[in-house]
């Protein structure tokens, strides 16, 4: 299991087909909505992270 880094959801990557790569790490989404979000604005949720 993953965090979907865009709403903080529990995601399992090896069922989830929306995903994105950004700066050569993968990440993984619930919906596309939260994928675009992010990649619209990677840094924006990467920083909330930490």
């Amino acid at each position: 299991m993953t965090i979907d880094p865009s709403c903080k959801m529990k995601v399992d990557e090896k069922k989830v087909a929306i995903q994105s790569e950004y700066q050569g790490v993968a990440y993984y989404f619930c919906s596309p909505v939260c994928k675009q979000r992010f990649d619209k604005e990677p840094e924006k949720y990467l920083k909330e992270k930490k």
